[in-house]
């Protein structure tokens, strides 16, 4: 169980970056809701980290989380914000999944 809730949690990390970029390019009021949303994400995510490290290790569900929202967050720099998606982002983007992915079969929990 406290698998997925770091795997949402790591969704919301992807939510609340992706707000700062949305409320990067607009201004007023809905800088402002962008600004909300981005805290609400950011309070989700650190609540449901908070619980998931309280059965696993720190470092494997900080790294976890992490790696989700960094993943998360280039793509939607990509299919959002229109970011290159060159061969080399591609090939690191894919060996930090395939970590992750490494983390969750080595870890004793």
């Amino acid at each position: 169980m406290n698998w997925i809730l770091l795997i949402i949690a790591g969704f919301f990390e992807v939510g609340f970056a992706s707000c700062l970029g949305k409320a990067k390019e607009t201004s007023g009021t809905t800088a402002t809701l962008w600004m909300v949303g981005f805290f609400v994400c950011l309070s989700i995510s650190m609540f449901l980290l908070y619980k998931a490290t309280q059965t696993l290790p720190i470092g494997t569900a900080y790294a976890v989380w992490t790696g989700i929202g960094a993943v998360g967050t280039v793509l939607v720099g990509v299919f959002v914000f229109k970011e290159p998606a060159t061969f080399w982002r591609i090939f690191f983007l894919s060996t930090l999944i395939a970590s992750i992915i490494g983390l969750k079969f080595v870890s004793s929990h």
